[in-house]
């Protein structure tokens, strides 16, 4: 067949922060080639899929991959080399069973995740068809609201802001081209309002801006400021992500930054205020990782006003999801395919949230390269919303004009999701005006 895998290579690249990570090529019987490079990240939850490193202090700190690029030319290679990569389900299948453990842990999830999507591509590639025509095929597509990092703390940046990320919402858009204008613009003004005073304009991770500042409430007025020097209040909102798994110690919330430990209810009341006051439609990680009973106090006392994304306490694992749903926390997943390790698990995360009723945010991570297979796939399954940084840095660009150019390709055949997400707390913030 056309599509039998004939050849599996992988090399040691580097990724945004500078360290290791794995790309992977897969080449077809017809010539048809696939590529793939895996992301790493910084704020990572317990419970993610093993990313496979070397431990070798004499090397990158010991963040080498080359253990991984062997696992992939010698026991993958010899495990998928004649099998079809047309079939994605078949093939992911048989990269789990050949791991064989329950997190990725003895092959590595960013080994098996390189080999899963670069044969997705390859597959696509030999159809010749895009990525995300390839994953569904369909009359439609919905072009995805992008949350923007354009403010950076916690685990991004070395500063004194305790939450992780402040975010950019471009839901009143009414496509993603104007959706990417209007966040660059207000990323632009933003940069002019901390030059203004005198504060640092060097960016974190993911391009946003690290300056130090007294309080989060602080940050958050600064990026509103932004948005109305701007012009875009009618069609810019915000997102947080506090990434408070890293401030939880023995059952308390250290805000260091500015001085603070919180309990749960405390944290809670927190948000609560943030929320009532500010034009805030998106939470991810509210509260730490494996605080189920407290994450749902968090959804019956704040899941009606916004949406509240889990990511650490799902990983993008289908069986914690099924958790989530059955107990009612969040209402809303985010999707970061290295959480899991392969094309067809993430796909299946993305359908049992769906079918819950939960929305679904795809999700790049701090360490990214230039691979935009997230955009490809934002777009493939409607998921609506797509967090991959600020309008900075290439690879973090990489995913935002691949959009861009997905949806001159498609031209009356999408449509951008808009407030779709944000029901709820767009009442909220519409009432507030």
């Amino acid at each position: 067949m056309a599509t039998t895998i004939e050849d599996v290579q992988a090399r040691e690249i580097l990724d945004s922060r500078g360290n290791p990570t794995i790309e992977v090529d897969v080449r077809l019987a017809s010539g048809a080639h696939g590529r793939s490079s895996v992301p790493s990240g910084a704020s990572t939850g317990a419970f993610e899929a093993v990313e496979l490193r070397d431990g070798d202090s004499t090397r990158f700190g010991g963040k080498g991959v080359r253990r991984a690029v062997a696992t992939v030319e010698e026991e993958i290679r010899s495990a998928i080399v004649g099998t079809d990569a047309a079939d994605q389900r078949e093939l992911d299948a048989l990269l789990i069973e050949l791991d064989g453990t329950t997190n990725k842990a003895r092959l590595g999830a960013n080994a098996i995740l390189g080999c899963s999507l670069a044969a997705a591509r390859a597959a696509a590639a030999d159809a010749a068809v895009p990525l995300y025509r390839w994953i569904t095929d369909a009359d439609s597509y919905t072009l995805p609201v992008p949350m923007l990092n354009v403010l950076n703390g916690g685990a991004h940046a070395a500063n004194s802001i305790d939450l992780q990320e402040f975010m950019l919402v471009p839901a009143g858009a009414s496509s993603f081209i104007e959706a990417v204008q209007l966040a660059a613009e207000t990323y632009h003004t933003l940069k002019l309002l901390l030059q203004e005073r005198g504060l640092s304009t060097a960016v974190g991770d993911e391009g946003g801006f690290a300056p130090d500042l007294p309080s989060s409430e602080a940050a958050i007025e600064l990026i509103l400021e932004a948005i109305r020097r701007a012009g875009h209040t009618d069609s810019v909102v915000l997102a947080l992500d506090p990434a408070p798994s890293g401030l939880f110690a023995d059952g308390i919330y250290h805000l260091t930054g500015e001085g603070r430990e919180l309990d749960t209810d405390a944290m809670i009341a927190m948000y609560s205020d943030l929320i009532s006051r500010f034009p805030i439609v998106s939470l991810e990680d509210g509260l730490a990782e494996d605080e189920w009973d407290s994450w749902k106090t968090l959804t019956d006392q704040l899941g009606t006003q916004v949406q509240l994304v889990g990511d650490d306490i799902f990983v993008t694992n289908v069986d914690r999801i099924r958790r989530g749903i059955d107990e009612h926390v969040a209402n809303a997943v985010l999707i970061k395919p290295n959480q899991i390790g392969t094309l067809t698990e993430t796909l299946e995360a993305i359908d049992v949230a769906r079918d819950a009723g939960y929305q679904v945010v795809i999700s790049h991570r701090s360490g990214e390269t230039e691979d935009t297979t997230i955009a490809d796939l934002a777009v493939a399954t409607g998921a609506g919303q797509i967090k991959t940084g600020a309008p900075c840095r290439s690879e973090r660009t990489a995913k935002y004009n691949q959009l861009l150019r997905i949806e001159e390709e498609l031209g009356s055949g999408c449509r951008y999701a808009g407030w779709e997400p944000y029901a709820s707390a767009q009442k909220k913030v519409a009432a507030a005006d």
